[in-house]
């Protein structure tokens, strides 16, 4: 029997994992001993094919659906696989009224997410609970999914997604998903213990896609008291669009969760995209540790589709609305933007040595509804615990450009170090440009350090006439400004409310818009 399979050596953009890094005479010495000892190279097993009911390709496949629980003749050619073997797919659609369980170390390849489809109901599920496995080229669809027990929706307590990645060394390439608001997210990453109890680590999505749907876009989570950080995940050329636009699982729909109940360490996220999403479109939960993520050409825009509070405050736990909604740890964020979002371009709370490198906001709170009671901001910097890192954050080189709010409102902040930022015509928020500090007693969030800035080094170069101050300078400590300020605006600087140590102010000009001062 003959069966065709897509070319997929011919692509080099599509990320892999890398050699061994061992030098070249060894390896040809340890392939040539190996051929030696066994005489000949071994023959990858050739892979089994399951034809769709709507493909051509029955003729040379091994397996034929029907178009009902197809999920049957699948899962018949995954465990008949060998070790390492590869179910490929044809293209048409699969319709799974059942879950799919393939075996330690296999492969799963379609022809393509727009030629091959998954399509689960009565609660199938694509689950990932073996090592080693991959998935590569189809679209997954869930819908309809209801706690078995009480025919109502899923059961909360125990969290699904469409493909949930539960074990090991598991690479997900090239697949496009979408799901009602009856399930938690398209695609699940999720430490559980009564499943794959050792530590959840060296995940790969790439060239991935969830959009359109009524729930979460990509999420991880973790349950129990061991193991619940996962480690070493990589996402590069994925996106999260409209995600919480076809109804809502929750109200707090985000297009890509890192960490809910789960700790995260070794995060990288390369060249994605968060678009549209009800909430964030990047996001932590509070509580959980972050160490060591990493992002790079990653954006952001038109987040935080869901209404304003109609009582809302800075840092406001009810509403997120950010592209990029980072609640401390160590996160660094490199060539980044965020463009249009509801509440912030960019949240940081209680950073743990933070870093932004040429990142850029522009038209924070664009689309927003709410009245006076939105408040957006493109850089938000807020301190509500004593941090141990110093500088606690470094912002070097970032823009913000045509705010609807404040271009950046640095408050309770204490060994912040803010080098070459620049900001352009912001609107302001109650006639203020740029707050940088807040009067005592205000801070926005619960706060155990003062409020205002102390022991801070801020950089800044700023224009624009539209709020009546453009930089206000509040209730700071030991901080020391320089750059450029350009501005017809009425007050360009107000300075007040300072403490002890003040404000060193040598190295900052302020010049008219026409002209020098």
């Amino acid at each position: 029997m003959t069966t065709r399979l897509r070319q997929k050596a011919s692509d080099p953009s599509r990320p892999r994992p890398p050699a061994a890094d061992l030098p070249v005479v060894l390896l040809v010495g340890v392939v040539v001993g190996l051929l030696l000892v066994q005489g000949v190279a071994a023959t990858p097993a050739a892979p089994i094919v399951v034809a769709a009911s709507d493909s051509s390709a029955a003729a040379d496949a091994h397996y034929v659906c029907d178009g009902l629980d197809d999920q049957v003749e699948i899962q018949a050619a995954l465990d008949a696989l060998p070790p390492g073997g590869t179910v490929v797919l044809s293209d048409g659609t699969f319709n799974c009224s059942g879950s799919l369980i393939p075996a330690a170390g296999a492969t799963l390849l379609g022809q393509g997410p727009e030629n091959t489809s998954l399509e689960f109901s009565r609660n199938g599920l694509l689950n990932v609970s073996e090592e080693s496995v991959t998935l590569d080229g189809f679209h997954i669809r869930g819908s309809g999914y209801v706690n078995a027990s009480t025919d109502t929706t899923l059961d909360l307590t125990r969290w699904h997604g469409v493909l949930t990645v539960y074990a090991s060394h598991a690479r997900v390439y090239n697949v496009t998903g979408t799901a009602d608001a009856s399930i938690q997210a398209v695609f699940l990453l999720l430490h559980n213990p009564n499943v794959y109890a050792p530590v959840l680590e060296d995940v790969e999505f790439a060239d991935c896609r969830a959009a359109d749907t009524g729930t979460y876009g990509f999420l991880h989570n973790a349950w129990g008291t061991e193991n619940t950080t996962i480690k070493n995940v990589r996402y590069v050329n994925c996106s999260a669009i409209n995600c919480g636009s076809n109804g809502a699982f929750n109200q707090w729909v985000t297009g890509f969760n890192f960490a809910e109940l789960n700790d995260i360490e070794g995060l990288r996220v390369a060249d994605c995209l968060a678009e549209g999403n009800l909430e964030s479109g990047f996001h932590f939960e509070w509580d959980s540790e972050k160490r060591d993520c990493v992002f790079t050409d990653c954006v952001s825009r038109n987040n935080g589709r869901k209404p304003y509070p109609d009582d809302y405050l800075v840092g406001d736990p009810d509403f997120f609305g950010a592209g990029f909604y980072l609640p401390g740890g160590e996160v660094a964020l490199v060539n980044c933007r965020a463009e249009g979002n509801g509440a912030f371009g960019f949240f940081v709370i209680n950073p743990e040595g933070m870093l932004l490198y040429n990142c850029t906001e522009s038209e924070t709170g664009r689309n927003s509804t709410a009245g006076t009671s939105a408040k957006p901001i493109s850089y938000c910097i807020l301190q509500s615990l004593p941090v141990s890192k110093s500088p606690s954050i470094v912002m070097d080189h970032c823009r913000s450009l045509d705010s609807y709010g404040w271009g950046l409102f640095v408050c309770g902040t204490e060994n912040a170090l803010i080098r070459n930022f620049t900001m352009t015509d912001p609107a302001g928020i109650n006639g203020v440009g740029a707050m940088l500090g807040c009067p005592s007693g205000e801070l926005p969030v619960n706060s155990t350090i003062d409020a205002g800035i102390s022991d801070s080094v801020i950089d800044i170069s700023a224009s624009g006439d539209r709020p009546q101050t453009l930089v206000s300078i509040v209730n700071n400590r030991n901080v020391a400004y320089s750059g450029t300020i350009v501005s017809d605006a009425p007050r360009p600087v107000a300075v007040e409310w300072n403490l002890e140590g003040g404000v060193d102010l040598t190295g900052l000009k302020v010049l008219p818009a026409g002209g020098a001062a």
